[in-house]
This record gives structure tokens, C-alpha cells and sequence, in this order.
């Protein structure tokens, strides 16, 4: 029956402590015997104490209980996840009841039972495990959520466009306001929601996102509103959904412009109300969250064509942030460009980067379609395949001109290698030393081009 555990017995009677600590080693791994209360504070610092068995009066002939009580309190104030069970003679029961009232987890009464004192003993065990297990979940959570809110560097950029959104970020973000994020793939609007939640009045708290796309039809209200054990097929167990999950947080929905009409009704129910039904309950549950909506998308279109609810739109945009494409802030780019480098050398362990006029002539030229995102990628690609630290046109094969009469990075590559060959002759390893890649890689490319 032993279990892991120290319990402390406190009590000027040796029988008493002998009968304990006897008995209490059928329940704890360890049993600290002390004849005087006044050693407690220095032996609660030096020993990890699970749980107290403390006697009432320690001087010979009081009998008030205020001895107990004292000692009570200051175990508490230090220690509070820690039960103390009381010893109590039959005269001093209104007192131990007090007592318990105080803070104190149980009394037994002299002379004991040996029953009744390990059963109360192990439940004042069980108890203290608990609030162990409830520390460590709590430490945890406020673990992940430090984790998921931890600051990142962000490069927002100099551009007048930029400034201004970034003005209206932290004009906003102190707010309860509900915020709309739109602009084209890969702007960065996951990253203005964040910044949004960090400079919020409840930045300590979590920031739940849902991709609005990917949730389906069917599991639409399970996913977002959470359900009950058994109130469908799949109900294995109870499960909170993302509205729940984000309470007093920020719930961060991402392409919202993708729901479909009918559960749109629902989603603004649950906005207006404050507060969500979990499937299979009749009980509604208040929840408390800064809404951030995002999309790229045209609601105020989608509306005029019926696609979208008007009275979700201006629920959920008392605040709308516009996002410029990359090719709007030309300016921005060659920053974004070295940001992103150094972010991958240091992720993939690498030396520092350049990249060579040429390719800054050619990224502000280049339209980006695919905005931030694909700038991001472009560059994380050439740091992983690159085989020096100045990347040079055969580094980019993937970014090509919008303007098709000029010349594109592969002909570009073309040209250069024919160049740079004309130099060096046969010697491959001093060419492909000059365009700063391997003599494989060099041969590979002239094997693909009919060199």
C-alpha cells in the first residue's frame, strides 16, 4: 500500500509519534517524527513535505488549541498546496471544526483508529498529488502560452503602406474592437493578427487560429462550438471547440470569406450572443474573445451577390486593415530579402548570405505573386541548396519575370555559365568555383543545357 510521499507528524507525546510513524510507513515512502512545532519552518525549506499531522497544544497545560492554530496558519501561508490533518482531543472538537474552517484538510480524534487515521492520512495524499498535478498542468499552460505569444522578429518595412498599417495595429490592438484583415495570399495577414494579440490587453493569454477553408460542413459546429461524448458517430469523449479554447483570448479566423452561407448564420449567433452550445447540450456556454477575422477575398462583393451575410460583414470589420501586395511596397523588398536570409542561415546552420546585384535588380523587378510568402520560400530554397554564402542567378530558378520579352532567370543561368566557361575552358573546377557551386553541379547544369 505504500506510496510515494513525506509526512511530517508533529506531536510533544513519543508514543504518539512512535504509533504514527510506525503506522504512517504502510502509507508513506518516508515519516518525519518532530517533538516540537518550532523546527517546521526550517524543515519544510530542506524537505519536501506531502503532508502534516499536527497536534493541537504543545505546552504542558494549555489546552486552547491556539498553539495548533498558529502553527496552522504559518504552515499554510508558506506552504499552501500542502494538507494538514489535526490531532484532537474529544474536548477540542468544536475547535478542530474551526480549524478546518481555516484551511486545515482534516482532524483526527485521540485516542485514533488506526483505520480512520490512514484513510484520512492517504486522502490528504491523494489530495496533495492533485494540487500537484493541477500546478504542473497550470505551469505547463502558462508554458505553451508564453511559447506560442514568445516575441518574433518581424520586418514590417519602411514603405509609407507599411507604416501606415503598422500605425493602425497599435492604434487598435489595446481594443476590444473586432478587427478584418484582407489583402492577397501571402501579405502576411496571420502575422498582423498576431502582432494585434500581442499589443492586446490580453496578450497573456492564447491566440486560437482556424482555417475557416478547411473546416468541413459536417464538423463545422464540433470544431468551432465543441461537443458532448456521444452526440455523433465519432463522439468518443467531451471536446471544447475553438471558441472555448480561445476564452479570454483571441480567436484568429482565416479565411472567413470561404464559409459557406448557412453556417455563416450560425458563426454570427455565436458572435452576437457571446456565448456557444456544444453539440449534444442544452446548456449554453458564455465565452470571452477578441474576434480577428481574415480573408482575400471581396465581401463587400461576395454581399452584393448574396454570397456573404451583410450582417456578419460589419459585425466582424469594426476595424478593417487592408494589406498591400509586395509589388506595392517595391521598397520593401531587398529588406524582406536580407531578414529572410539571416532567419535561414541561422536555421540551417550556414554562414551569413549576400546575393548579388543582379538578383536585387531582379527581385524588385519581379512581380511576386505570390507576395511575402513567396519571397519567404524563394529564399529559404536557395540557403538549403546553395554551396557558398553569395547567392548568384542559378540559386532562383524558381522566380521568373512577369514581363515575358525579358530574359528569364533560366536563360539568364544560361547565358552566365556560357560565359563564365569561355573563361575558364576546361578547367570545370575553376569555373564552377567562380559561380559558386559544386564542379558536379556545374557539370549537371551543362549536361542540361547541351554544353
Amino acid at each position: 500500500m505504500t506510496t510515494k510521499g513525506t509526512l511530517l507528524v508533529v506531536d510533544d507525546s513519543k508514543a504518539i509519534l512512535n504509533a504514527v510513524s510506525l503506522l504512517g510507513r504502510s502509507v508513506f515512502a518516508k515519516v518525519i517524527a518532530l517533538p516540537s512545532p518550532n523546527l517546521i519552518p526550517s524543515l519544510m525549506e530542506q524537505e519536501s513535505i506531502d503532508v502534516v499531522l499536527l497536534d493541537m497544544n504543545f505546552s504542558a497545560g494549555v489546552n486552547s488549541g491556539n498553539e495548533g492554530l498558529y502553527w496552522l496558519k504559518r504552515i499554510l501561508k508558506t506552504h499552501p498546496d500542502v494538507p494538514v490533518v489535526l490531532f484532537t482531543a474529544y474536548a477540542d472538537i468544536n475547535l478542530a471544526v474551526t480549524a478546518v474552517k481555516e484551511g486545515a484538510f482534516d482532524f483526527v480524534v485521540k485516542p485514533f483508529e488506526n483505520a480512520k487515521l490512514t484513510a484520512t492520512l492517504l486522502s490528504a495524499l491523494q489530495l496533495r498529488h492533485s494540487k500537484s498535478e493541477v500546478k504542473q498542468l497550470k505551469e505547463h499552460a502558462n508554458a505553451l502560452k508564453e511559447e506560442l505569444n514568445a516575441e518574433q522578429t518581424v520586418i514590417w518595412g519602411d514603405s509609407p503602406a507599411m507604416q501606415e498599417v503598422l500605425q493602425t495595429i497599435r492604434q487598435v490592438a489595446p481594443t476590444q474592437a473586432n478587427i478584418l484583415i484582407t489583402g492577397e495570399n501571402g501579405c502576411g495577414k496571420e502575422v498582423v493578427a498576431k502582432e494585434l494579440h500581442k499589443l492586446s490587453m490580453r496578450r497573456k493569454e492564447i491566440m486560437v487560429s482556424v482555417d475557416m477553408g478547411a473546416v468541413s460542413e459536417t464538423l463545422f459546429e464540433s470544431e468551432l462550438f465543441g461537443h458532448l461524448k456521444g452526440s455523433f458517430t465519432d463522439a468518443k469523449e467531451d471536446r471544447a471547440g475553438k471558441f472555448e479554447a480561445a476564452n479570454c483570448g483571441t480567436l484568429f479566423l482565416d479565411e472567413i470569406g470561404n464559409l459557406s452561407y448557412p453556417l455563416q448564420a450560425k458563426l454570427l449567433a455565436a458572435i452576437q450572443n457571446r456565448q456557444i452550445t456544444r453539440l449534444g447540450s442544452n446548456r449554453p456556454t458564455p465565452i470571452d474573445i477578441r474576434l480577428i477575422c481574415a480573408t482575400n477575398k471581396d465581401l463587400r462583393a461576395m454581399t452584393a451577390q448574396g454570397l456573404f451575410r451583410e450582417d456578419l460583414l460589419y459585425r466582424i470589420n469594426t476595424i478593417e486593415i487592408a494589406l498591400p501586395p509586395l509589388r506595392a511596397r517595391k521598397e520593401d523588398i531587398l529588406p524582406l530579402a536580407e531578414h529572410f536570409l539571416r532567419q535561414f542561415a541561422a536555421k540551417y546552420g550556414k554562414s551569413p548570405f549576400s546575393i548579388s546585384e543582379q538578383i536585387k535588380a531582379k527581385f524588385c523587378a519581379y512581380g511576386w505573386p505570390g507576395n511575402v510568402r513567396e519571397l519567404q520560400h524563394t529564399l529559404e530554397k536557395a540557403v538549403i541548396l546553395s554551396h557558398g554564402t553569395h547567392l548568384i542567378v542559378p540559386d532562383f530558378l524558381q522566380v521568373v519575370h512577369n514581363n515575358r520579352e525579358e530574359e528569364t532567370l533560366e536563360e539568364m543561368e544560361l547565358r552566365i555559365i556560357k560565359k563564365t566557361l569561355s573563361q575558364y575552358g576546361s578547367n570545370l573546377t575553376a569555373a564552377a568555383g567562380r559561380l559558386g557551386i559544386t564542379r558536379q553541379t556545374l557539370y549537371n547544369k551543362m549536361k542540361k543545357y547541351g554544353l
